[in-house]
C-alpha cells in the first residue's frame, strides 16, 4: 500500500561527528524572504540538487506582483516551497516542517501555515526594532516566547556570511546579497543534498565575474560548514532517493513552463513543420517565449509583438503559411486575442493558444494560480466558434498535453486551447525524458493540386472541400500553384471557399465546424475505483495533485472513492456522461466558482457538486480531504 502523504517516519542512525542523523521519509521547507532576497534562486537550486539526489519532489513558487515590493513588508515576502520525498507524491505539501525566514516580514507572513513543533530558522540580524515595527510587531517574537511552540533557530545569517567574505574586498552591501547562499550551504547540510551542481552553476551564472562566483561558493560553503560545527543544530536529516517510485529511465526536474516549451519543440519536429511562437510578455507565460527563443537550431522562430493582438496575427498568419503556429498568453491576452481566434475558426487553420491561466479579473493576480478561463476558453467568442480545449494536469505533463493539443490542430485544422496555470507553469517535479519512438507521428500532408472534378471534367482545387473522416479542409500553402483561394473572416461557401450570404449555406457551415469539433477522436475517460464507490471526484487541469493526495488519504481512512481527471474538455470524453450516471454523487473540486460543474450539468443533467476556492493558491491535500469526506458522508 503506498504511505500517505501525511506520514513521517523517522529512525534514528550512527552520529556523524557531534550530530545525530535522523532519516525521513518526506520534508517540507519553504525559504521566505524579502523578493530581492533571492529565495526563488536559493528554493531553485535547493530543488535541482535534490532531484539530482533521487528524491519525487514538488514545488510551490510564490511572490508578489511588483518586480522589486518595499523592503521588508508583508506585500513583499516572496517564498519557494519544496515537498521531497522517498515516495511518489503529488503536492508541495499543505504545511512546512521547515521555515527559513529572511526578516521579520517573512516569519509573520508564513507563521501561520506551520504545525506546532516545525523547525524555524531565522537571520536574526534582521530583527532590529524599525524592521519589527514596519511589519506590526511590538516586540521582537524570537525573545517574547510567541515561538516556544517551534524549534527556534536564531542565526545571524548577514554577519556570518560578511565575516566568510571578509578577504573578497567586497562592501558590505555587496556581501549581505549572499546571505541565501549561506543559508542553502546550511540547509544543504541539514539535509545532506549535494554540492557540486550548486557550485558548478555558480561557477557559470557568473562566469564574466569570477570574484562574486568565489565570494558566492564561499557563502554557500560557510553556511555548510555552520552546520557542521554548530551545537545549534544537533541533528542532521537524510531522504533516501525514490527509488521505487520512478520506473528506469533518465529523469531531470522540470517546470511546466519548461515543459511545454519542450513538448512545443518535439511537436514541431514530429510534425516535420517550422515552429513558430508569435507572443507578447505577460506573467506567468512569458518563460516559455523566453525558452524557446533559446531552439533556434530546431527551426523555432520566436516573435515579440507589440501587443497581444499582434502577436496572434502573426501566428495565424504563420499558419497560413504552413508553419506549427502558437501563441502564448494568459486569462487578459485572451481577452484580446478572442478576435483572431474567431478568424482561425472561419478560416479552419491550426492554430495552438497557450493560456498559462492566473487569478482574474482584469489584472487580477498575475503571479497567482487559477483555473477560471475554461469558460472563457470555451465561449469567448462572438458568434457559434467552437474550439477544442487540453488541460495539463502537472507540470511534467505539460510536455504530453501540448504534443496531444498538436495533434488536434494539426489532424482536425483547427486552433486548439491548452490550458494550464501558474501553479504548474512555476512549479516543478522530476520528468522522465521520454524516447523519440514514444512520440507521436504528427507530420501532415499539404495539398498539392486539385480535389474536386466538376461536371464538365475540369478538375479544380475546392479549400472547403473536407475530409469525410475528420470533416478538416486541405491545408494549402500560399504559392502553391492552382490552390489559390479566399481567406478572411466572412463567410465562406462550401466547398468552393466564395465569400456567401446566404443563410442556408451560413446554417451548413456552423453546423458542420460544430461537428467538425464534437467529432473529434479522444481516449476514453479512466476511473480509477479500486471499491466500487458510490462517489466519483472528478477534476481537471492543476487540481489533480491535491485531489489524488486527498483521495489516497479518504482511503487509508477506509472511505470508498473514485476518482477521475479529465485531459479533454472540448469536447469531452465519449463515455463521460455514461460514468457520470455510475455515480450516485459527483464531486467537482475546481479552482473557480464552479465552472466544470456548470458544463457537466448543462451536458449530462447530473447533480454535480462543486467544491470551489478562488484564493490564488492551489487546494491543499488535508483541506481537500476534510471537504470530501464530509461530501461523501453527507447522506
Amino acid at each position: 500500500m503506498r504511505r500517505g502523504e501525511g506520514q513521517l517516519v523517522t529512525v534514528d542512525t550512527a552520529a556523524t561527528r557531534s550530530s545525530t542523523v535522523r532519516r525521513l521519509d518526506r520534508v517540507v521547507i519553504r525559504f521566505a524572504g524579502d523578493s530581492g532576497d533571492g529565495m526563488q534562486l536559493t528554493g531553485d537550486r535547493f530543488t535541482s540538487e535534490t532531484a539530482s539526489f533521487g528524491n519525487d519532489l514538488s514545488t510551490l513558487p510564490n511572490f508578489p506582483a511588483e518586480i522589486r515590493a518595499p523592503a521588508g513588508t508583508l506585500p513583499g515576502v516572496s517564498s519557494f516551497q519544496l515537498h521531497f520525498a522517498d515516495h511518489d507524491i503529488l503536492t508541495p505539501g499543505d504545511a512546512p516542517n521547515v521555515l527559513v525566514a529572511m526578516n521579520p516580514a517573512a516569519l509573520k507572513a508564513n507563521i501561520g501555515d506551520l504545525p506546532r513543533g516545525a523547525e524555524i530558522i531565522v537571520d536574526s540580524d534582521e530583527f532590529t526594532k524599525r524592521a519589527l515595527q514596519k511589519v506590526g510587531y511590538a516586540g521582537s517574537p524570537l525573545e517574547d516566547g510567541s515561538l516556544d511552540g517551534y524549534q527556534l533557530h536564531p542565526v545571524p545569517l548577514t554577519t556570518l556570511t560578511v565575516e566568510a567574505l571578509k578577504d573578497f574586498g567586497l562592501s558590505r552591501k555587496e556581501a549581505e546579497r549572499s546571505k541565501n547562499m549561506f543559508a542553502l550551504g546550511l540547509l544543504s547540510w541539514m539535509y545532506h543534498r549535494p554540492t557540486e551542481g550548486t557550485e558548478k552553476f555558480l561557477n557559470s551564472k557568473f562566469a564574466k565575474k569570477p570574484d562574486i562566483a568565489a565570494a558566492n561558493i564561499a557563502a554557500f560553503r560557510a553556511g555548510w560548514n555552520f552546520g557542521e560545527t554548530t551545537e545549534d543544530f544537533a541533528v542532521s536529516y537524510e531522504v533516501a532517493p525514490a527509488a521505487a517510485a520512478f520506473p528506469p529511465g533518465t529523469y531531470r526536474n522540470i517546470s511546466g513552463n519548461l515543459a511545454l516549451a519542450y513538448g512545443l519543440v518535439a511537436a514541431s519536429r514530429q510534425a516535420d513543420l517550422p515552429l513558430f511562437l508569435g507572443s507578447y510578455p505577460i506573467t506567468p507565460a512569458s518563460d516559455i517565449l523566453h525558452e524557446l527563443s533559446k531552439h533556434k537550431n530546431f527551426g523555432v522562430r520566436t516573435f515579440q509583438a507589440e501587443d497581444e493582438i499582434a502577436a496572434i496575427g502573426a501566428a495565424l498568419g504563420a499558419a497560413f503559411g504552413g508553419s506549427l503556429a502558437v501563441t502564448t498568453t494568459s486569462g487578459p491576452g485572451v481577452a484580446l486575442k478572442s478576435e483572431t481566434i474567431g478568424l482561425a475558426v472561419s478560416q479552419e487553420l491550426p492554430l495552438l493558444v497557450v493560456d498559462i491561466q492566473r487569478g482574474g479579473p482584469s489584472t487580477g493576480l498575475p503571479t497567482k494560480t487559477e483555473q477560471a478561463d475554461l469558460l472563457q476558453a470555451m465561449y469567448g467568442r462572438n458568434g457559434e466558434a467552437p474550439v477544442p480545449v487540453v488541460a495539463a494536469r502537472t507540470p511534467a505533463d505539460c510536455f504530453d498535453a501540448v504534443l496531444e493539443a498538436a495533434r488536434i490542430a494539426l489532424t482536425y485544422r483547427t486552433p486548439v486551447f491548452l490550458l494550464s496555470d501558474g501553479y504548474l507553469a512555476n512549479g516543478s517535479e522530476p520528468w522522465r525524458v521520454p524516447d523519440l519512438e514514444q512520440l507521436p507521428d504528427l507530420r501532415v500532408q499539404f495539398a498539392s493540386g486539385p480535389n474536386h472534378t466538376l461536371e464538365d471534367g475540369t478538375e479544380v482545387f475546392r479549400p472547403y472541400k473536407r475530409d469525410p473522416r475528420t470533416l478538416a479542409r486541405p491545408w494549402a500553402v500560399p504559392g502553391t500553384p492552382g490552390l489559390e483561394h479566399r481567406i478572411g473572416g466572412i463567410e465562406k461557401q462550401d466547398g468552393t471557399g466564395n465569400i456567401s450570404y446566404d443563410p442556408a449555406n451560413h446554417d451548413f457551415m456552423v453546423r458542420t465546424r460544430q461537428a467538425k469539433i464534437d467529432g473529434i477522436e479522444v481516449p476514453d475517460l479512466e476511473v480509477d475505483d479500486p471499491h466500487q464507490a458510490t462517489t466519483l471526484v472528478l477534476g481537471w487541469g492543476s487540481t489533480y495533485g491535491p485531489i489524488t493526495a486527498a483521495v489516497r488519504r479518504l482511503r487509508v481512512a477506509g472511505d470508498s472513492v473514485a476518482q477521475a481527471h479529465l485531459r479533454h474538455l472540448n469536447p469531452f470524453p465519449g463515455n463521460l456522461g455514461t460514468v457520470l450516471r455510475s455515480y450516485d454523487r459527483v464531486v467537482v473540486p475546481e479552482l473557480n466558482l464552479g465552472q466544470l460543474a456548470r458544463l457537466l450539468r448543462a451536458g449530462f443533467l447530473v447533480d454535480a457538486e462543486s467544491l470551489t476556492q478562488v484564493n490564488g493558491m492551489p487546494f491543499k491535500a488535508e483541506q481537500l480531504a476534510q471537504a470530501l469526506k464530509e461530501a461523501v458522508h453527507a447522506h
